[in-house]
């Protein structure tokens, strides 16, 4: 029998299994092999939610984790795309200004006219209407970290699809399966799909993620330093894999609109993910029972909440007690 044992090698379960070895217990990692969500997301890290009605027992999980990223990218000790530039936040029509400002006034944030952003952005569209920066947000590459978590646990990390977890021969098993929680636990874990797009062209065209209301539609533009875009993310509740027309139409539209000089970029990759969300679109966090553990449910926030997950959760499996904090995301609150 093994001492702990993480279901699922994605974001979660890998950085709650490498806090677990780096305070020496035996982990396993059961890695099913599908790439979830972390291998489509564009890595934002938003401290600040992305509504104003946001809960604000959330925001505060959010900021404990932002606090951790930085030394949790320095321990990786290797570049995982770790960019503390900032977050532009755009709108594009007068309908967008009236949504967005609400958000960024919640915020308190200084609104910038368009003279202003294009200071800092030169190849912002003229029909930029006004913007906000925040410099608390920052991103970082998923990709990268997760190769960076897997060459850190190295053997810990066995291929198997688990399909039951009286199938796992472990004293505490943690679940971190994503979308694959539900079947797991029973717990009310939905897919919620997205399809991205990666861009390439010279790098330097951009120097802020954006993160922008264009006609009504959300969109955001992730820079990376080798001159990748990434282009993101409709929403949608499906459980296909299909990269269709509208959703590509959609996104491009949205993105030449803000930078028309993407439209010079190559299209590289379309993905489709789909993000694991909860009927409160809030993480589960806890003790379901004496031996299992949930990781899960983390819907757009996996990237953002892996340290602080990682932090509780291993926490709560060598020290017992549960933090306070916990008590909030409980999967036993459904």
């Amino acid at each position: 029998m093994s001492d702990i044992v993480v279901v699922g090698g994605g974001i979660i379960g890998l950085s709650i299994a490498w806090r677990l070895v780096e305070r020496g217990a035996d982990v396993t990692v059961l890695d099913g092999g599908d790439d979830g969500a972390w291998h489509v997301a564009a890595g934002m890290l938003a401290p600040g939610g992305e509504s104003e009605h946001e809960d604000q027992r959330l925001i505060r999980l959010f900021e404990r984790s932002a606090e951790l990223w930085p030394g949790f990218a320095a321990e990786l000790g290797v570049d995982v795309g770790y960019d503390d530039t900032g977050t532009l936040g755009l709108a594009l029509t007068a309908d967008d200004v009236a949504e967005r400002s609400r958000l960024w006034t919640a915020q308190q944030l200084p609104l910038l006219r368009p003279s202003e952003l294009r200071e800092l952005e030169p190849a912002l569209s003229p029909r930029v209407r006004l913007g906000a920066l925040s410099r608390a947000e920052r991103q970082v590459d998923p990709r990268k970290v997760v190769a960076a978590l897997r060459n850190r646990l190295g053997s810990r990390i066995e291929a198997s699809r688990v399909t039951g977890l009286s199938e796992v021969d472990a004293r505490t098993v943690v679940v971190a399966a994503g979308c694959g929680t539900a079947a797991l636990t029973g717990l009310p874990v939905r897919p919620v799909k997205g399809q991205v797009l990666r861009l390439r062209g010279e790098p330097g065209l951009l120097r802020h993620v954006l993160d922008a209301a264009v006609d009504g539609r959300d969109v955001y533009l992730v820079p990376r330093a080798d001159g990748e875009v990434v282009v993101g993310a409709t929403q949608e509740e499906r459980t296909d894999r299909l990269i269709t027309a509208g959703g590509v139409h959609d996104l491009l539209r949205a993105a030449l609109d803000l930078v028309p000089a993407l439209a010079e970029h190559e299209l590289t990759e379309t993905t489709v993910g789909h993000r694991p969300g909860t009927p409160d679109n809030a993480p589960l966090l806890g003790r379901l029972d004496e031996r299992v553990i949930v990781a899960a449910g983390h819907f757009r926030n996996g990237v953002l909440l892996a340290p602080v997950t990682a932090e509780l959760i291993a926490g709560l499996v060598l020290d017992g007690a549960a933090d306070p904090m916990l008590g909030d995301f409980s999967p036993r609150r459904f």
